[in-house]
């Protein structure tokens, strides 16, 4: 399964390479056809959540003061939490 990355953030990239991950493509928007039937590694709005085959995100426990900054690598190592994946369903 093709795995893609969807940030803006190039230290979560080296991050996510530093823990193992092998990414195939890394994109900054994501779009249905990216996504659909993919392991996507990032946020996604549920509706592209639902076209993705498994959604890993990392959570960060950025403090305050660093919000809305351009983290370092050496930050997200210290901010990082375990990944988590998810499978999300369209229901109707």
């Amino acid at each position: 399964m093709e795995t893609v990355v969807v940030t803006r953030h190039p230290a979560l990239v080296e991050y996510l390479r530093e823990i193992g991950v092998k990414i195939e493509k890394v994109i900054d928007r994501a779009t249905p056809e990216e996504v659909r039937g993919r392991h996507v590694y990032g946020v996604l709005p549920l509706h592209l959540a639902a076209e993705a085959r498994l959604v890993t995100t990392v959570p960060l426990d950025v403090p305050a003061e660093l919000r809305g900054q351009e983290l370092t690598l050496e930050q997200v190592r210290q901010f990082a939490g375990a990944p988590r994946t998810y499978e999300v369903n369209w229901v109707w």
